[in-house]
């Protein structure tokens, strides 16, 4: 197989007709099976973690069971575009197909969303802006004993005021596996170290959250280069409901997690 790209989803939802796009049902443990959708429960599987883990169990479903040159993941409302095919009253004509994809991994080593710009504050002040920070100093500790590169990478990352977002990516089978190994790593021991008894159901999915800004840690200690693809959105974008949350998180500051299912966009994430 030449493409793997898996769509995580927690519910049945339309998917695109492509053979290279397989569904994945996240936090399949204990619920019902979806038709016609992979479960994250098969095989090597993490999928007991989903309630802190989002979509990276599906994440981790792929690295531990799928075979194929390349391999990614997007979400059930939300891939990785075609910039030459970005109008059209279907939205899954918009998504890369696979003779766009051939043609992006002839110059580049992976496939990201395109980035978001904050402007006003760093990738850090808007992570605790919204989130417990505590999980921030632990994975900076983490990165600290075990390797000066990604610990020097993770301050550059924090002090940017843009990020790849989402947990979506394409790239080789070798460079997801590599990634995967390290990021999971990562994630078990702060898994290991980071008390969240005290969070709420949204903030429980830490774990979600900081791999987002790992990825582009990742990226930037190994210097790969990477094409940015628009994001697709299956049911358009909820504009005016982020922009009034963006307002709130500025008043009333950080660890406010119930607001933040709309600040990044978390009311149509896999859960």
């Amino acid at each position: 197989m030449k493409y793997f790209i898996g769509v995580a989803s927690h519910k049945p939802y339309e998917m695109p007709a492509s053979g290279i796009y397989f569904p994945i049902q996240v936090g399949a443990r204990n619920n019902k099976p979806i038709e016609g959708f992979i479960r994250d429960d098969q095989g090597i599987n993490i999928s007991k973690d989903n309630p802190y883990f989002s979509e990276l169990t599906a994440l981790y479903y792929i690295w531990k069971n799928c075979d194929a040159q390349y391999k990614g993941l997007v979400h059930y409302r939300r891939y990785l575009g075609n910039p030459k095919v970005m109008f059209g009253s279907n939205a899954f004509e918009r998504i890369l197909n696979s003779d766009k994809l051939s043609l992006i991994f002839s110059d580049h080593d992976i496939i990201l969303p395109k980035k978001r710009h904050y402007y006003i504050e760093t990738n850090y002040s808007h992570y605790v802006h919204a989130h417990h920070k505590e999980a921030l100093v632990y994975v900076q500790s983490i990165l600290d004993q075990e390797s000066i590169g990604y610990s020097d990478s993770f301050k550059k990352v924090l002090n940017r005021r843009s990020a790849h977002m989402f947990n979506m990516m394409i790239m080789s089978e070798q460079r997801f596996d590599e990634y995967c190994e390290w990021l999971f790593s990562i994630l078990f021991k702060l898994r290991d170290e980071l008390d969240i008894s005290g969070y709420n159901t949204s903030e429980a999915r830490v774990f979600g959250y900081v791999s987002e800004l790992l990825l582009d840690v990742w990226i930037d200690a190994n210097n790969f280069s990477y094409f940015e693809a628009p994001v697709v959105y299956i049911e358009g974008q909820h504009l005016s409901k982020k922009a009034f949350s963006f307002l709130k998180r500025k008043v009333f500051g950080s660890g406010n997690a119930h607001i933040h299912s709309s600040i990044d966009d978390r009311e149509d994430r896999p859960e």
